[in-house]
């Protein structure tokens, strides 16, 4: 067997391997890191009634996000497979965006962590405050 065939057999051996976001060469970490970026989540919460939502709703409605950003952010959903991007032409063209059934999987996982933020806001706050105390130079 050649080198390029062994190294294909291996290639393929781990491709057999059952997803491990723990293993440095899973590609589940960049699903994974995609999921719980900064924006991904309010995203999904905006779009999580299935309707197709306009960009400028999305920026009005995600205080703090830049258009640019939320244009990378949404890209990087739709080459997921997480949103649709549709355009209706007119002056200047509409732009909706809309969950993917696959998009829609993502609604409650990220729900859950989102009212855990919310619900231990004030607990985590504590202990940064205390942590900092205690650690000060």
């Amino acid at each position: 067997m050649t080198p390029a065939h062994a190294q294909k057999d291996t290639r393929h051996n781990q491709d057999e391997l059952p997803p491990n976001v723990l293993s440095a060469k899973c590609p589940s970490r960049t699903v994974l890191r995609h999921l719980t970026d900064r924006w991904t989540p309010m995203i999904v919460a905006v779009l999580q009634n299935g309707e197709p939502v306009r960009f400028k709703e999305l920026k009005a409605t995600i205080e703090g996000i830049s258009p640019k950003v939320l244009t990378e952010t949404l890209r990087s959903m739709e080459r997921d497979g997480l949103v649709t991007r549709l355009v209706t032409a007119s002056m200047p063209p509409r732009v909706d965006y809309q969950l993917t059934p696959l998009g829609l999987t993502t609604v409650e996982p990220l729900a859950t962590l989102r009212a855990w933020a919310e619900n231990h806001v004030q607990e985590v706050e504590a202990h940064r405050e205390r942590y900092d105390r205690e650690h000060k130079s």
